[in-house]
């Protein structure tokens, strides 16, 4: 669903740090600018340690990597994305375990039809998830059914530190994983979405800062990767992949120190893609289109419902990619996690010690009571 979007002049919020206790019962003072907050859902046990979040936009579903505390208490908190009510959890990963040891990690559901024991014509949807490691264990890549809400694989990147963060490539059926902190080298690892086995593994000694998010472009074939600082490119790169080789294809390089060490990713309309520090890229040339001042975050996350970016940041910075302009910033706590729902424009937070706090810009939407 295409909200409407707020005439606001953008210079209006320039400069501007809006902020907002992400504690507080939703009510009218929770309206900030373009965005409000509309409900706070508590999660059972607690949120002290989680990861990547994604949004099924589809069956609106999000769901988000939660550790814990307790070492193989790991789970996958699921939230309905339309109602922002809590459903449950998937269990069976390792949860804290050490630093870049401990998983769930990176999260991404995919959609197939009639393979896999699947019947025909059914849809089989698939959550994969990067896990961490198991004293004198291997890192591992689970499969979720999202059917039965239960792991139906597990395989192994042969990892000593976590399989990360991943993208899905539909039309070769491939995932792309990183285990970003291996020793001696990380590494990214290709795994068939059919056949579930490892296809190849692409090594990266020339990354002095670990591996950070992918994205799959349809339109280039190629996996897109945020590679915080290399040999070559100490400010940071994005790496275009190709799948089917498994190779390198084209490096875009940071050379302004004022936007280094990428983290996140995201792919906009118009073949663009943007870093969490606000390198705006041609994909199909690699040339730099814009630089953004003052943003970053971790996971970031294209809407398309309201075509804007989220940082996942503390505090959120929410960029309008038509004008490469920060719109505004809120000071939602203490995060790095962000997804949204397109079909409502649902904006999901995960907060530590507080829950996924949620957010939206649509002008109609009333206020709903915490959960």
């Amino acid at each position: 669903m295409k909200l409407k979007r707020l005439l606001f002049p953008v210079s209006l919020f320039f400069g501007a740090v809006l902020v907002l206790s992400a504690v507080a019962t939703s009510s009218a003072d929770d309206k900030i600018g373009p965005l409000k907050k509309i409900a706070t859902i508590t999660i059972p046990g607690g949120l002290n340690s989680f990861d990547i979040s994604w949004v099924d936009s589809e069956s609106e579903t999000y769901y988000l990597a939660n550790r814990t505390s307790t070492p193989g208490k790991g789970r996958i908190v699921v939230i309905d994305a339309e109602h922002d009510t809590y459903r449950g959890s998937i269990t069976g990963f390792v949860g804290q375990q050490g630093r870049r040891l401990s998983g769930p990690n990176g999260v991404v559901v995919i959609n197939k039809r009639g393979k896999l024991g699947a019947g025909e014509g059914h849809d089989r949807k698939e959550l994969w998830v990067g896990d961490g490691v198991l004293p004198k264990g291997e890192s591992t890549v689970k499969v979720v059914d999202l059917e039965t809400n239960s792991i139906v694989a597990s395989i192994s990147t042969h990892g000593n530190h976590r399989a990360d963060e991943l993208a899905y490539d539909p039309a070769d059926e491939i995932i792309l994983i990183a285990n970003d902190a291996d020793v001696p080298t990380p590494f990214v690892t290709f795994i068939s979405t059919e056949t579930r086995m490892v296809l190849g593994t692409l090594f990266y000694p020339q990354s002095t800062g670990g591996i950070e998010q992918p994205v799959w472009d349809p339109q280039t074939h190629r996996f897109y990767i945020s590679i915080p600082s290399t040999v070559l490119n100490p400010n940071g790169e994005v790496d275009e992949i190709d799948p089917l080789a498994e190779t390198v294809t084209r490096v875009f390089g940071i050379t302004d120190p004022n936007f280094a060490g990428p983290a996140g990713l995201a792919l906009l309309p118009g073949q663009r893609l943007m870093t969490s520090t606000g390198v705006v890229f041609d994909a199909r040339t690699g040339a730099t289109l814009a630089e953004i001042p003052g943003v970053a975050g971790d996971e970031i996350w294209y809407n398309a419902g309201d075509e804007r970016v989220y940082f996942g940041n503390e505090p959120m910075f929410v960029v309008d990619p038509e004008t490469n302009s920060v719109v505004t910033s809120i000071d939602a706590g203490d995060t790095h996690s962000i997804a949204a729902n397109s079909e409502n424009s649902h904006i999901f937070v995960p907060v530590t010690g507080v829950g996924v706090v949620v957010y939206t810009d649509d002008e109609d939407q009333e206020g709903h009571s915490d959960k």
